[in-house]
């Protein structure tokens, strides 16, 4: 018999019918000056690899994620994202210093199983041979994640011993599955991906699928690797993001993809795309992005959560350069319902798109150094808000692709992005005050510092700033945060 285990947060979805991708009672307000919480700062949390975030039926978030020491196992609890940053961390478990379990423990995963908390996590067997990694769970005998007390309940049984890690369990169709990295015997690779479902927490219910094997350029790279799976369900699909190639600036973000209602026991039922979905960026400085979870902000939406450096060069072993920090960014969809990851976002407040009401089907856009509103390549709708260099009260909008440099205001009332100059004329033709949205209450606007009456607005394609006279002026002036 299968157990019907409680549905975990990371996968919040699966099972469910078809669901509505990032829907929420109304247009949301984010960003400084935003009504509800606050905004992620990148890195989230520096120096935290393989990160998980859940959100938990209590409210809270809850962050696990890979130490610099590979020694522990540790949780944060926050009410927000923003707030796993500063959250005390509570080690739940340490390696012991003799017999199994003293080489490098990686990739904890935190589940929520039949009212009883449980931990994933890799640990290599002995002291003297740390990469000997096999999986293990924790099982918490309390009802407090971070109280304990917890006990290693026993290995993972799989069906060959060998090197394995990064698993991650959810439930489709009232079944729980796991699904996993391994290196089969006979296959020429570091690890794939298999996935079965689960009889208990350390047992399969029948023998794994394997769903991919990395053949790809692209996954090969350095050493050639499937592994960090992470499931979301959306849109009558099931979507399986991975990690492949080395843990350098190489690491990237591939995807398999499922119907909802295939078997998903049979690996004709998934397709992998032929390129990674997520990989450096020179633009935003962020190297390696891999082994990510999916899980939702406080308004619902979709947040994609992932480790990354912020250089690319690394001297030595890339698994012992501590800099993988934790980082968070909304995840957005195209038309045919598909997730687009976009490019890494970059250090900084986590970005948003923004829809002017009179054209609610595009978004200020970045057009070489012109702002433009239309459709285009994520990364060019993506826009900062920062702390405004005119001082608090205002704001000033950086795209991610253009990482220093604001949107500025010309005397003409066009709009440009220029790299700050440092003088009074600049900070405040770059820095706008964060209304209620003028069109019914509806986002926000952004008023013009200096010029209280004119506003950032769409004309024509266009982004202006221009007085508001009338109610069609209200719509062009309001943008719809997404």
């Amino acid at each position: 018999m299968i157990p019907n285990f409680s549905l975990s947060r990371r996968t919040f979805v699966v099972g469910m019918a078809t669901a509505t991708v990032g829907a929420c009672a109304g247009p949301p307000l984010s960003g400084i000056g935003a009504s509800r919480g606050p905004v992620p700062v990148n890195p989230v949390v520096p120096q935290r690899a393989d990160a998980q975030i859940i959100r938990h039926e209590d409210g809270m978030y809850y962050m696990t994620a890979s130490v610099p020491e590979y020694d522990r196992l540790v949780i944060r609890r926050s009410p927000t994202i923003a707030g796993l940053g500063t959250a005390p961390e509570t080690v739940i478990w340490r390696r012991p210093t003799q017999g199994k379990l003293t080489g490098f423990i990686w990739a904890p995963e935190l589940q929520y199983i039949d009212g009883r908390w449980y931990m994933y996590f890799a640990a290599g067997e002995y002291s003297s041979d740390p990469f000997r990694i096999r999986t293990y769970v924790l099982r918490n005998t309390g009802r407090d994640a971070l109280a304990g007390p917890w006990e290693v309940m026993g290995q993972l049984e799989t069906p060959w011993d060998t090197f394995n890690l990064d698993s991650t369990s959810f439930v489709h169709r009232g079944t729980r599955y796991l699904c996993w990295a391994q290196r089969e015997p006979g296959i020429d690779t570091n690890s794939n991906l298999y996935l079965a479902p689960l009889a208990t927490p350390t047992t399969l219910a029948r023998a794994p699928a394997r769903l991919t094997v990395p053949t790809l350029p692209w996954e090969i790279q350095g050493f050639k690797v499937a592994e960090g799976p992470a499931l979301l369900a959306r849109n009558g699909r099931l979507f399986l993001s991975y990690s492949a190639s080395a843990t350098d600036a190489r690491y990237a973000l591939g995807l398999l993809t499922a119907d909802e209602d295939a078997d998903i026991m049979s690996p004709g039922a998934w397709s992998k795309s032929p390129t990674p979905v997520l990989v450096s960026s020179d633009v935003t400085s962020v190297y390696g992005p891999g082994h990510n979870s999916f899980t939702v902000d406080e308004q619902g939406r979709d947040i994609l959560v992932y480790h990354g450096r912020d250089y690319k060069e690394i001297k030595g072993d890339p698994l012992f350069d501590p800099n993988r920090h934790t980082r968070v960014q909304r995840l957005y969809y195209r038309p045919d319902g598909t997730p687009d990851f976009g490019i890494p976002v970059g250090n900084g407040a986590v970005p948003d798109r923004f829809s002017p009401a009179d054209r609610a089907d595009a978004y200020l856009r970045l057009d070489g150094s012109r702002l433009l509103v239309g459709t285009g390549p994520l990364p060019t709708t993506q826009i900062r808000q920062k702390q405004g260099l005119a001082g608090v009260g205002t704001v000033s909008l950086e795209p991610i692709l253009a990482p220093g440099r604001m949107l500025r205001r010309l005397d003409s009332g066009e709009v440009v992005v220029a790299a700050p100059d440092g003088s009074p004329a600049f900070n405040a033709q770059s820095s706008f005050e964060v209304r209620p949205g003028l069109a019914g209450g509806r986002g926000i606007s952004f008023a013009a510092v200096g010029d209280p009456n004119s506003y950032l607005r769409h004309v024509a394609g266009a982004v202006r700033v221009e007085p508001v006279r009338s109610g069609s002026d209200r719509a062009s002036a309001t943008f719809l945060v997404t």
